[in-house]
């Protein structure tokens, strides 16, 4: 009977692993073919007049978890800011590009999903920490710089653009947070989302003709300044058809990506885009090359926060 009850209660967690595995969208080659259906479906121009090239950081270092959609996401901009002009992207996973002469150089940054691990939740201490010759103190008071030099570029008028997971980057950060709008806290399994529009008629979502749009993904939930809603949502989820939310009883609505501002700089967050799957819909592309145009200051629209 002792065999029969392990025999079972093996087969028990061997479904439920491959039964969550199932959940997940297979990896997607980032291959030629793939490349020419993004650049098919990718806006021929910008949706708003530029004032000039602007210089564009592409950050896609991650000491986390790795999103395997990391060089789909680099690639996907590469095509967007090809095709449409406007733009000149520098990519680095150099965390040196975040000195303050460096950052002189730029208009903007994107954070591909820059995740962050362990205790610490802190991207520039894990590639500190383990530098030859630098002690936990140095890492720590020379990571805090780096991570003031970003909210400082962001204050004085830079743009940040952060996607899925680049609002990992310094999780435990509460000035990371407020500048972000939010901090990750957790996601259930990955499973189909009915994304919605929080006001339709915005500039920065029209290229979903009024309608939300359905995909796979990691149906994020944030805490910390996200409880202020310091920021003007663009999407949302209903939570109540959401499978594996720890507090269903909370906001029936739980958005997922938002704008804001932050000092003079402006803010751009998108949850959606885990997988690569997701960037085959025309409308997500246009929505992602208008974010670009928003934090560098191209385009003129609401952005007062949900919280006032």
């Amino acid at each position: 009977m002792e065999i029969k009850n392990l025999l079972l209660t093996v087969c028990c967690l061997v479904t439920f692993t491959f039964g969550s595995m199932a959940q997940s969208m297979p990896e997607l080659e980032l291959s030629e073919s793939w490349l020419q259906e993004i650049r098919s479906k990718a806006p021929a121009s910008l949706t708003y007049p530029s004032s000039k090239n602007h210089k564009v950081l592409v950050f896609s270092l991650h000491t986390g978890f790795k999103h395997w959609v990391i060089p789909h996401t680099d690639s996907v901009l590469s095509v967007l800011t090809d095709k449409a002009g406007g733009f000149e992207l520098t990519f680095t996973k150099d965390i040196s590009a975040f000195e303050k002469k460096n950052l002189k150089k730029y208009d903007a940054i994107v954070l591909n999903n820059t995740c962050s691990i362990g205790d610490h939740r802190d991207m520039f201490w894990d590639e500190l920490k383990n530098v030859p010759g630098m002690d936990s103190l140095m890492a720590e008071t020379k990571a805090k710089d780096l991570e003031n030099n970003l909210i400082s570029f962001v204050k004085k008028g830079g743009g940040l653009m952060a996607l899925h997971g680049g609002i990992v980057m310094q999780n435990k950060s509460m000035a990371f947070s407020e500048m972000m709008g939010g901090s990750f806290y957790y996601h259930p399994k990955q499973q189909d989302i009915e994304v919605k529009l929080a006001d339709p008629s915005h500039p920065l979502v029209k290229a979903f003709g009024g309608k939300g749009f359905t995909h796979k993904d990691e149906p994020y939930v944030f805490n910390n300044a996200y409880a202020d809603k310091n920021f003007k949502p663009l999407m949302y989820f209903e939570a109540a058809k959401i499978e594996g939310l720890r507090h269903p009883e909370g906001d029936a609505l739980r958005y997922v990506s938002w704008i804001k501002n932050h000092g003079k700089g402006r803010v751009f967050y998108s949850s959606p885009s885990h997988n690569a799957q997701s960037f085959s819909n025309p409308a997500l592309l246009q929505f992602f090359l208008d974010g670009l145009q928003f934090v560098v200051g191209d385009v003129d629209c609401d952005m007062t926060p949900l919280g006032k």
